[in-house]
């Protein structure tokens, strides 16, 4: 958590005026059972109503400036937390951004979710209990014990009894919770996973009746969660009656003590009753102490998975002297390249060479898991390589800066991926300075524009999460579009007209020859007639290219070619080929 404290700097003032109000409303709490003795003593006893006035009213007033200093308490300690929250969970999102995917793959999606929402609000509160309760409870506490030695040194045995005993249950407690709080969190990571989860593919689960195996998957990971949840809140619990029941046993000493002293004459009654009112003090200061630790421990183990986060380094970042300018023409070239991901054996990619032309469309064929996608993935470093080098224009995609590279690639993914706003909105992501006119203009080229016009509001029509109220085929046309608005230098098309008709297909791919003439295209596509005017076809296979060529050269030449063009377009074409 000590690494965190640098959030709460800029909030300075706030964080030193919150305790400095609590210890005036702690002063003032001090003084009040001195009073009350006074009372008792000098205005009960001897009936003297005017003291008892002046006194009253001398409580009144203190008690009143006590409450100015809460209030000033809790608003500046409310401003310091909520600040603090809210910078650290901007820098945890934005932390998030600059992760590679490797790095995504490593902290599932669910649990990031956890970590920016509950974990965050859990030190937020710390934060606020710091600068309130646990400033509050030991300067009571301490101020208390002080009070009351200095009203009878004899009765203040009973706390140098009661305190150790009190101490050793606080420990114990926290040493039994601390471990059950990281169980907690963990447990809350899967219910967040599974209901994500859930919402992303609610339409696969009722496509495939699977409601009730989905209701059985939660409510698994639901019974854990509560489970260990109600055995660290049964830990806590304990933490109250333990501490009523030390407290009750401590004021019945203290009335049989001091009883003694006040018929003895060594101590007057007004003093008992304050006496008692300090400890009381005392112990319920302990006591909020130990529930303050109880959530210490708790935001310990939330601190513990933001630093986690925070600590994380992509290993796909810029390098230093990074190039700002490599790239002009877009030629591509891929050197000897093997990749494996973390958590395969394999290689998914295998000694991988080619060149592709700036102008040039490169189709890329191969059965599903072959490593197509992988391969694209790593000309804009979603991943680095494993073995070999991608240079584009010369220039290795590892010594050129991030941004510089990204920008001059329009990427569009297998997984059409729409966000909550506009068309236009959605179509201008990756450049929203964009006129109307250019949107317009990638979209009619992406052969969405009459389907946005015959929509209700056009261009300005509000799309739900993820593109709810869109058709398949009609996301990837507003994706095709996000891509051709940054006019790139190397445009990636990953199996992104899948959904689209023949007809519309054809009408695309020409539109991207017009419009796109300059650019490299890498083109994935599952249907073999969607490549037949590339430049270069790889067909790949089990991470290898296989073969490469025009579909000409290839229809003559490979027989794997000749196998994928045979499933789909029938023997008769390859026998008079």
């Amino acid at each position: 958590m000590w690494k965190l404290r640098g959030y709460l700097k800029p909030y300075w003032k706030a964080s030193l005026l919150a305790p400095l109000c609590m210890l005036l409303e702690v002063y003032m709490d001090l003084l009040q059972p001195k009073l009350m003795a006074s009372i008792i003593n000098n205005g009960v006893l001897t009936r003297n109503l005017q003291h008892i006035q002046s006194t009253g009213l001398a409580m009144i007033g203190i008690a009143l400036v006590g409450l100015l200093g809460g209030i000033g308490c809790t608003i500046y300690s409310s401003i310091a937390s909520q600040c603090f929250g809210t910078d650290l969970r901007r820098d945890l999102f934005s932390k998030v951004q600059s992760f590679s995917f490797r790095n995504l793959d490593h902290i599932p999606a669910g649990s990031l979710i956890t970590r920016l929402t509950n974990d965050i609000v859990q030190l937020q509160n710390m934060v606020q209990m710091t600068l309130r309760t646990l400033i509050r409870s030991p300067f009571l506490a301490i101020g208390s014990l002080i009070m009351a030695v200095t009203i009878s040194p004899k009765l203040a045995v009973v706390l140098a009894v009661v305190l150790p005993v009190l101490f050793l249950v606080l420990y114990l407690l926290i040493r039994f919770a601390f471990p059950l709080f990281s169980k907690v969190q963990n447990k809350l990571d899967q219910v967040n996973t599974v209901l994500q989860e859930n919402l992303t593919g609610i339409r696969v689960v009722k496509a495939f009746v699977r409601a009730r195996f989905e209701n059985k998957r939660f409510d698994t990971a639901n019974n854990d969660y509560t489970a260990i949840a109600l055995k660290a809140s049964r830990v806590v619990a304990i933490n109250m009656p333990i501490m009523m029941l030390i407290l009750n046993l401590s004021i019945v000493a203290v009335l049989w003590f001091g009883g003694h002293q006040v018929w003895e004459s060594s101590l007057p009654v007004g003093d008992l009753v304050a006496f008692i009112n300090y400890v009381t003090q005392v112990l319920m200061s302990f006591s909020m102490v130990g529930m303050i630790l109880m959530n210490v421990s708790r935001a310990k183990v939330s601190a513990d998975r933001v630093n986690e986060v925070m600590s994380t380094e992509s290993e796909i970042k810029d390098r230093p002297h990074a190039s700002e300018a490599a790239i002009s023409q877009g030629r591509v070239t891929f050197d000897q390249v093997s990749f494996r991901y973390p958590s395969q054996q394999d290689l998914a990619l295998r000694d991988i060479s080619f060149t592709a032309e700036p102008g040039q469309t490169v189709a890329i064929l191969g059965a599903t898991g072959s490593g197509k996608s992988t391969l694209v993935n790593l000309i804009p470093r979603l991943y680095d390589t494993t073995k070999g080098h991608i240079r584009i224009d010369g220039t290795d995609v590892r010594d050129m800066a991030l941004q510089h590279l990204r920008t001059c690639i329009g990427m569009v993914l297998q997984e059409s991926f729409l966000f909550t706003g506009s068309i236009r909105d959605n179509i201008r992501f990756g450049k929203p300075e964009a006129t109307d006119e250019e949107v317009e203009a990638v979209a009619k080229a992406a052969q969405a524009h009459d389907f946005i016009m015959k929509m209700p509001d056009g261009y300005n029509t509000r799309l739900g999460q993820r593109g709810i109220n869109l058709s398949g085929g009609q996301k990837q046309r507003l994706s095709i579009a996000r891509a051709l608005l940054v006019r790139p230098a190397i445009l990636i098309l990953d199996d992104s007209t899948s959904a689209v008709d023949l007809g519309t297909e054809s009408r695309i791919q020409q539109a991207l020859r017009e419009l796109m003439r300059t650019s490299t295209c890498f083109l994935i596509a599952q249907r073999i007639s969607s490549v037949l005017d590339a430049d270069k076809i790889l067909v790949i296979d089990e991470g290898r290219i296989v073969a490469e060529g025009t579909h000409a050269e290839l229809y003559r030449h490979s027989a794997v070619y000749q196998d994928i063009y045979r499933s789909q377009l029938g023997k008769e074409e390859v026998a008079h080929g």
